[in-house]
């Protein structure tokens, strides 16, 4: 299957200090890319990884479910946490739930975890139909895209399916029943203006977890896709304050 161009994975090997950075639900490694190739300029060792079928067809990405996404990720975590002496993971909206399992799945063994509009269980009442609406039709509209900046596009799909979808929002449950497990310290990015994902989810993320070390940005000048809006240099140089400190260098 071929890859769209920029959504190739991105692999650099460096330092001692790791991070893993998960793009989001029907995107690919381009929405995050940059990010990613700063970790690297200021000397981390990064993964990037491609989650099965994005890139490449919307219908491809029916035939995977969350449990093939997460093992993408946490094999590139595997990847860093051996020759890393501490990893932090990064995700953005799905990338971000994705990032949060990873840190309760190996807990005290993730140094941090920095979110960006992440994805947890939501209200909206269009979501109930998922469930049924799976079975008659593949897809409906696209959710990529959302971004205030003039002029910026990110590499998604046109078509957002639905049985994926579905699979998603079961991981939803699972990581929103766990979240007081995360104890490590985080950095949680939220835009006030995201039309994909409500900043209720933010909220429902900081009113569970167990964590002590936590600082929350407002991202006033970016949509959903906040790593290619105007905050991303924001965000940038937060991410590597806050890697930075807890990392101690």
């Amino acid at each position: 299957m071929q890859i769209v161009p920029g959504a190739e994975p991105f692999t650099h090997d460096a330092g001692a200090v790791g991070v893993l950075v998960c793009h989001g639900f029907t995107g690919t490694p381009q929405s995050m890319r940059s990010l990613a190739e700063r970790f690297a300029a200021e000397g981390f060792s990064v993964r990037l990884p491609r989650l099965p079928g994005h890139g490449t067809t919307w219908q491809e990405l029916n035939k995977t479910r969350w449990t093939d996404w997460f093992a993408e990720v946490d094999a590139a975590y595997a990847e860093l946490a051996a020759t890393c002496d501490q990893v932090f993971v990064v995700g953005l909206s799905m990338g971000g739930t994705l990032a949060t399992l990873v840190a309760e799945t190996h807990q005290n063994d993730v140094a941090g975890l920095v979110l960006i509009n992440p994805a947890y269980v939501m209200k909206d009442r269009r979501l109930l139909a998922v469930p049924a609406l799976q079975h008659v039709v593949p897809s409906v509209a696209a959710i990529s895209g959302d971004i205030k900046k003039p002029g910026v596009a990110e590499v998604g799909y046109a078509r957002t399916p639905l049985k994926a979808l579905r699979s998603q929002m079961r991981m939803w449950e699972q990581v929103t029943r766990d979240l007081p497990q995360i104890t490590q310290p985080v950095i949680l990015f939220h835009s006030p203006q995201d039309h994909v994902v409500p900043p209720a989810c933010s909220e429902l993320f900081l009113s569970r977890i167990s964590s002590e070390d936590v600082t929350d940005v407002v991202l006033h000048e970016s949509y959903h896709v906040a790593t290619l809006d105007n905050d991303a240099g924001l965000i940038e140089d937060r991410c590597v304050d806050f890697i930075t400190r807890v990392a101690d260098l």
